[in-house]
């Protein structure tokens, strides 16, 4: 028999063992493979064909007009639903989106008596109430995930408070379309932020007013589009507004703030940052209209003058909170007259940055016509002087904290004057990237005592070095947060004196770049402050070794919080820390700990419960037994 046999009339190819081909050789045993005939294929074809076109003929929703299905679809009872049919397709997503909330249609009060299925109506419910609850009322989208469709399927759940959509998916971003559903989806939206949302415009801002007239808070940054038109609607839209914020929008200019002012009568806080139409007008009609209610202003990169600083100053009766910054048209005047107007009898907190109009004369007016000042912040005002430090600290009679950053022209002496003068309720000084600020060759015959201070932030000050710290710590005898990041200069010599003048339990402790301070002055530290010490953190000390480790794990008993970023410390400090009885870590940081490797992981899984988060980034410990710890300590957050 020859090994294949060819049947034409059916067209069946079969394919027999090769015996006879290869006689002398043993054969596995193959299959037997038969090819089906063309008629098979061609009839399983025209039965899906078949099947296809019954469906078409079947009654289907999709055949009816938008008018009957948007009614069908308002009858929708329930946000699990309407989710659910959101999902359908995309017709079905924008007719749901259409439907405002008031035009659902509702179940009838009385009941179905012939309703079998009773349970699933109360599943129904409690899906309602889970829906309603505050965690689930929050909604945020973000980069390529912020998109009509997106922004649609959330709204047609209903039940939103707060929405956020943070950036804009570059060809299918959210547009007045998806803010069209927003607004007919939920008209309890109290709170709205836009960032970076380009293609946003008056007409999407003015379908939210016209749906959510119980819109609290509103947050516009970064929206081209958005106009004064867009505002106006806002005002008109939502009385009850109390919250806005508007960055970057270069297409607000006056009127719509004078509209924000005139309508939205219980206003609070207002932020306007770098918008270039924006002028006296706007700022004015806005200050004037909410004086009653306006706590928080600020004001950053516009086009004002002193006419705007007097408005505030003479209407703002209810303002506690001012930040002006980068406002280059302002003078000395402006500041003056801000004062002077005797309106800002309640500031409590103000924050000046790179305002060339902040001079000896203003603000010294600031602090005696302002007698609620309790905090003060000047950035990168080179006005500021020794002088006016001390002019300053002798009217200022509440003043609590004083932060000073950039302020070239301040040097030590000026600093021990402020202290010798200032409240004595006064109780924090942060000095930032002041390079003015340099040792002094001789101390002055009267130092002054400042009992009151309870926190001192020294930062980035490359001139401050041991003798200068050595001045402080006789100064400052209180103290209990201490911050020295950055000061590469000082040593052990100058840390020393102050931790023995320390009569008051030190409990925050930064030294973030000290790198030539060792063991000695941390051990010194944890000896003399261990009962009171909560926060500890010594990022990128370098000479910090496992014999600090053994003295926090001997005196520490209430930290909390402890970096060691950088620090040469190796598995044996790490074995001490798990071994302390009496030390409850909730933060370990051992980020960049080269001589932490995979021996410390059984120290590492024997952590107390405290233990809330462990940062093991940059070190050689390794993935697998990262994931093995990630299982002893499940209750903890591992960052590797």
């Amino acid at each position: 028999m020859p090994p294949f046999h060819d049947y034409r009339d059916g067209g069946v190819l079969v394919l027999e063992p090769a015996a006879a081909l290869f006689s002398g050789v043993r054969q596995r045993k193959r299959a037997r493979v038969t090819a089906m005939p063309p008629s098979f294929f061609a009839a399983a074809v025209e039965e899906a064909a078949a099947k296809k076109r019954k469906l078409r003929a079947a009654p289907s929703l999709d055949a009816l007009p938008d008018e009957c299905l948007f009614e069908i679809l308002r009858r929708v009872q329930g946000a699990r639903a309407r989710g659910a049919s959101s999902c359908v397709s995309r017709r079905w997503l924008a007719l749901l989106g259409g439907i405002r909330a008031s035009e659902i249609k509702r179940a009838p009060a009385v009941p179905d008596l012939n309703q079998v299925f009773v349970c699933e109506d109360e599943d129904e419910a409690e899906a309602e109430a889970a829906f309603a609850r505050p965690g689930r009322s929050e909604r945020s989208l973000e980069g390529e995930g912020a998109t009509d469709v997106a922004l649609t399927a959330a709204a047609v759940r209903g039940h939103l408070e707060s929405l956020v959509v943070r950036g804009s998916h570059p060809t299918r971003g959210v547009t007045d379309s998806g803010l069209s559903a927003a607004a007919r989806g939920c008209p309890s939206l109290r709170s709205l932020a836009l960032w970076d949302v380009p293609q946003v415009t008056d007409a999407g801002l003015a379908e939210i007013a016209a749906g959510c007239p119980a819109l609290e808070k509103l947050d516009i940054t970064g929206c081209p589009l958005i106009t004064d038109k867009g505002l106006v609607a806002v005002a008109q839209g939502c009385p009850d507004l109390k919250t806005i914020t508007i960055k970057a929008c270069s297409g607000v200019a006056n009127e719509g703030l004078k509209a924000i002012g005139r309508c939205c009568t219980k206003l609070q806080a207002v932020t306007i940052k770098n918008c270039p139409h924006v002028g006296d007008q706007g700022v004015s009609g806005l200050i004037c209209s909410a004086t009653a209610s306006l706590a928080k202003v600020r004001l950053q990169g516009l086009n004002i003058t002193d006419a705007s600083l007097a408005v505030i100053g003479y209407y703002g009766k209810a303002i506690t909170d001012l930040t002006l910054a980068r406002l280059p048209t302002v003078g000395e005047r402006g500041f003056w007259v801000m004062a002077n107007a005797l309106g800002l009898q309640k500031l409590r907190c103000m924050s000046v940055t790179s305002c060339l109009g902040v001079t000896e004369l203003a603000l010294v007016s600031i602090a005696k016509f302002c007698p609620s000042l309790k905090q003060l912040y000047l950035r990168k005002c080179s006005q500021i002087s020794d002088v006016l430090l001390k002019d300053f600290a002798e009217s200022a009679k509440v003043l609590e904290s004083l932060q000073v950053e950039e302020c070239n022209k301040i040097t030590l002496m000026g600093i021990l004057a402020f202290l010798l003068n200032c409240s004595p309720k006064f109780k924090a000084l942060s000095l930032v990237k002041c390079v003015g600020i340099k040792d002094i060759c001789s101390a002055p015959v009267q130092l002054p005592v400042c009992r009151s201070l309870r926190s001192l932030t020294i930062k980035h000050c490359p001139g401050f070095t041991d003798a200068s710290l050595a001045v402080v710590g006789m100064i400052c005898p209180h103290l209990e947060n201490l911050d020295l990041s950055g000061l590469g200069a000082v040593t052990d010599d100058g840390l020393l004196p102050l931790i023995r003048s320390s009569e008051s339990g030190l409990v925050n402790v930064d030294l973030n770049g000290c790198e030539n301070l060792t063991d000695a002055a941390i051990s010194a530290l944890v000896k003399a402050h261990g009962s009171s010490l909560v926060h500890l953190s010594l990022e990128s000390c370098s000479k910090i070794t496992d014999a600090s480790l053994f003295a926090i794990s001997e005196s520490c008993s209430e930290l909390a919080e402890l970096d060691l970023s950088n620090c040469m410390v190796s598995d044996y400090g790490v074995a001490v820390l798990s071994s302390a009885a009496g030390l409850r870590l909730r933060i370990l940081s051992l980020s960049g700990c080269l001589k932490v490797t995979q021996k410390s992981v059984p120290f590492l899984g024997s952590m107390p419960a405290s233990l809330e988060g462990l940062n093991l980034q940059f070190n050689f410990i390794g993935n697998h037994n990262i994931a093995s710890l990630e299982k002893q300590l499940w209750w903890c957050d591992i960052l590797a």
